[in-house]
């Protein structure tokens, strides 16, 4: 799986100075005056460690920052911080309650595209093999979804979009595994609902054709020759060219007598 788009250790960098600048204006505040360390030199120091990639550190840091100064605008900043640090320590569990709470507290704070984003890839990141539960890619697009609609335009939209493509086709390859698992067994009816799921709700995934091809074999099975001839339909108008179409006809045609009748239907359909 690719790495996931994040911001540059420039942006890292942009985000602290943003803070220290508004920061400058109330460093007086009678909320700091108790505090055991300044906290710029705390805020500093739990980047330096996240710029180093000792993510454990750096997670608890910045759960320092917020700790000595839980009023301050470097608070807010350290909230986010200290979730891709858990991120990237692999602590999505962690990372998801820490962004939720970060998207509750502070809902029209700038960088809260970048925590929807974030949360997202906290999903994604645990995405499982077609042949286990499926919930953390059912997470993951639904989250990947809220950034899209929320933030349309945002740099992290489009990442957003590429990688709902590939959560749904993921989804759709648990549907056909599901299936062609039925089908093996003649269980013909569980494997068409389950066919029939992909070419309904996965329409742009690359299993379609397969999935029609399968409702061919299950239809053909149980002499449902007209929701057979319906999927052939479908299959040789939109994939005319796939190696499910040259199956599919011959799955039809094999072994029949010259001139049978479901060979003429079939090859008529093409």
């Amino acid at each position: 799986m690719t790495r996931p788009f994040l911001p540059s250790a420039g942006r890292l960098r942009a985000m602290s100075l943003a803070a220290l600048l508004v920061l400058g204006g109330c460093a007086s505040s009678p909320e700091d005056t108790y505090v055991e360390q300044p906290v710029e030199q705390l805020y500093n120091q739990a980047m330096d460690y996240l710029e180093n990639r000792e993510f454990e550190r750096a997670a608890k840091a910045f759960e320092e920052v917020e700790r000595q100064h839980p009023y301050s605008l470097w608070a807010t900043k350290a909230q986010l911080m200290g979730a891709y640090a858990l991120y990237e320590r692999s602590q999505y569990d962690e990372a998801i309650i820490a962004l939720d709470r970060f998207i509750q507290l502070h809902p029209g704070n700038r960088d809260v595209d970048y925590a929807y984003y974030l949360k997202a890839l906290s999903y994604y990141e645990q995405i499982a093999d077609v042949g286990r539960d499926q919930k953390m890619t059912e997470n993951a697009l639904k989250t990947l979804q809220e950034v899209v609609d929320r933030f349309p335009n945002s740099q992290y939209a489009r990442d957003a979009r590429l990688k709902i493509d590939l959560a749904r086709d993921h989804l759709a390859g648990k549907e056909m595994n599901v299936g062609r698992y039925y089908l093996r067994r003649g269980q013909y009816l569980a494997a068409i609902n389950r066919f029939r799921n992909v070419v309904d709700h996965y329409q742009t995934t690359s299993h379609v054709p397969e999935a029609l091809h399968r409702l061919i074999e299950a239809y053909t099975a149980l002499g449902l020759e007209k929701e057979a001839m319906q999927a052939a339909a479908v299959l040789g108008h939109n994939y005319p060219g796939s190696e499910w179409y040259v199956d599919s006809y011959g799955l039809v045609t094999e072994g029949e007598a010259p001139g049978a009748a479901r060979t003429g239907w079939f090859r008529s359909l093409f």
